[in-house]
């Protein structure tokens, strides 16, 4: 039902009017010449012109005319009818050409965004292995700490270790030096007693050689066993000290190499936070590199919406240029109507 306000006969005068500028009917035209007044109602009223148009077409002209004017006016039609089909063609071509830049473009608007997605997608898979590798650099960057202050703890240990087994051996050789000086004096006093209680006997009695003789080769005998009981001592306290010394070696060699297993713990901790760091960095740049797909996809998105309302805009452009020509035969035929009357044949 058509709304109250605008009447059949304002759209009918509206036509009118266009018709008379040479402008062909269009709904959006005749609310322009009537200012006022919704679509559907001009459009509802428009409709009905349009059908007692077509309707009034076959309708045969009326008696009394000439066949003059019957013939120009079928001839005007024909032209009409042609200017009209041609009018046709080309809009048809247009829209047709204008219907697959816009499916075109929506199609490309489309895969840019499956694209954006694509990449999207990639990212955010990137970005959960980046993480992955950070947490396990994490990981073993703590193992390496820990690692490190356990051998910083065996090394500290080493230390005080070798630093004992050295004073054990300082003090080693200190007793040995003393008990080399206290036996090399004990041996003196006795080479000194030894000589006086000689002395002594000689004075006593220069007689008995032959108890002076058993009484020197008692005192070397005696000298004899004490200088290798020292020797064995001797030696002992070699062979002690011999050991120590292989220990320290020993404990030395351990040292230094905890010493340069740290070094190599300090540098594989240092190259662990060098691609900590980076990771931090690659990091950072794929959430922006993330945050620009995903304004790049909604961007796309809100082409891909444009495209289809543009798309949409053009069908209903489409529609009203399929209206216009289909009421273009009807225009014609309404002009061709008005030439026999303005311009008469001469006879």
């Amino acid at each position: 039902m058509a709304r109250s306000g605008i009447q059949y006969s304002d759209v009918q005068h509206a036509i009118d009017t266009l018709l008379t500028r040479g402008d062909t009917p269009s709904v959006q035209r005749i609310r322009e010449v009537l200012g006022t007044g919704s679509f559907t109602t001009i459009s509802e009223h428009f409709r009905l012109w349009r059908t007692e148009r077509e309707q009034n077409r076959d309708v045969p002209p009326p008696k009394g005319v000439p066949e003059v004017v019957v013939n120009v006016a079928s001839e005007l039609w024909r032209e009409a009818q042609d200017a009209a089909n041609q009018a046709l063609v080309h809009y048809r071509e247009d829209a047709n050409r204008q219907v697959e830049s816009a499916q075109q473009a929506a199609a490309e608007a489309l895969q840019q965004a499956a694209n954006a997605e694509q990449r999207e997608s990639a990212l955010a898979a990137h970005f959960r292995q980046t993480e992955e590798r950070l947490e396990t650099l994490n990981r073993e960057l703590a193992e390496s700490q820990a690692n490190e202050r356990h051998w910083q703890q065996q090394a500290e240990k080493l230390h005080q270790e070798a630093a004992q087994h050295r004073h054990q051996l300082d003090q080693t050789q200190q007793a040995l030096k003393e008990a080399q000086t206290h036996y090399s004096e004990k041996l003196e006093e006795q080479q000194k007693s030894w000589e006086q209680r000689l002395a002594q006997e000689e004075q006593r009695n220069e007689a008995s050689e032959g108890k002076l003789m058993a009484l020197l080769d008692t005192l070397r005998q005696e000298r004899a066993q004490e200088e290798r009981a020292l020797q064995k001592r001797l030696q002992q306290w070699e062979q002690r000290a011999d050991a120590l010394s292989h220990e320290l070696k020993q404990k030395n060699d351990a040292l230094q190499g905890y010493q340069q297993e740290c070094s190599l713990l300090k540098q594989r901790i240092t190259e662990l936070e060098r691609q900590n760091g980076e990771l931090h960095t690659h990091r950072s740049t794929l959430e922006e590199s993330l945050e620009k797909a995903h304004k790049a996809l909604e961007t796309q998105q809100q082409q891909t919406r444009d495209s289809e309302h543009w798309q949409e805009q053009l069908w209903q452009r489409m529609a009203s240029l399929q209206a216009q020509l289909a009421d273009l035969p009807s225009t014609l035929a309404s002009s061709s109507d008005d030439t026999p009357e303005t311009k008469k044949p001469s006879r």
